[in-house]
């Protein structure tokens, strides 16, 4: 049994969408009309400027044109079509440039190691910094606790003044630092051996011996009656951290402020 086969009819897709080729060949022959009705009116003008005879045959054949063209109105209906299918693809074309980048819209994860609670303090170590990292240590709560013209001036022939400074109320201030281990504390000689440079040749209006370790009971004797402030660790812990006086703080609580005139005898 033979089965018939089905032809597919012609589809004229002219009629259903944009044709690009017809387009193209429709504005290519525009082009060359317009092109030789340029010509063609150059021309005529040209002949009429030389014989105005012409003008009335001219007229005859522009007339002819216009009756002939009348059966040529198709030809505005294909620039029509052709027009609106441009129109149509440009907006088409503008609809997708304007549709926002789906990746754009889309939210940034919020980071789950972002931090939620405050860094922790610094804790100085003083026990491992050298002598002279010990000394450039004081000069630094010094500058930040308001003091000018801070200077570390520790090393060989320093007759006992390690840091000098300008307290932030206007006052003279000469530092010695005792970097001394837990078990070996500052005695007497040590405080008498500063007390008599601090004064009469650094001019202190006030000293200031600092030490990691603690001061010997007639250390704190001598210290009182020359007027010089004693800060111990515990007293250096409580500078370092604010939670304690700075030494020119400590030395108006504890009433040596007056320590001149003491001072003078040491």
């Amino acid at each position: 049994m033979t089965v018939p086969v089905r032809r597919t009819p012609f589809v004229n897709r002219s009629r259903y969408g944009f044709d690009l080729r017809s387009t193209a060949l429709f504005f290519v022959f525009l082009a060359v009309v317009v092109c030789a009705l340029g010509l063609a009116a150059r021309v005529a003008a040209g002949a009429v400027e030389r014989r105005p005879a012409w003008v009335f045959v001219l007229v005859a054949i522009a007339v002819a044109g216009c009756l002939g063209l009348r059966r040529r109105w198709r030809l505005a209906g294909v620039a029509r079509r052709a027009a609106a299918a441009l129109d149509e693809a440009a907006r088409e074309a503008a609809e997708v440039l304007d549709a926002p980048d789906p990746a754009e819209s889309v939210p940034a994860p919020v980071s789950a190691t972002a931090p939620t609670t405050p860094i922790a303090a610094v804790v100085v170590d003083y026990d491992a910094l050298t002598p002279e990292g010990f000394e450039e240590a004081i000069a630094g709560l010094c500058e930040r606790d308001g003091c000018t013209e801070v200077e570390v001036v520790g090393g060989a022939g320093d007759l006992g003044a390690d840091v000098m400074a300008v307290t932030p109320d206007g006052r003279r201030a000469v530092i010695q630092c005792k970097q001394y281990g837990e078990s070996n504390r500052v005695g007497s000689q040590d405080l008498q051996r500063f007390g008599g440079t601090c004064f009469s040749v650094h001019e202190a209006d006030l000293a200031v011996l600092v030490t990691t370790s603690d001061f010997t009971a007639p250390a704190l004797e001598y210290a009182e009656q020359c007027g010089i402030v004693c800060v111990n660790r515990e007293g250096l812990e409580a500078w370092t951290d604010g939670s304690g006086p700075q030494p020119w703080g400590a030395a108006l609580e504890d009433g040596t402020a007056g320590w001149e005139a003491a001072g003078s005898g040491c």
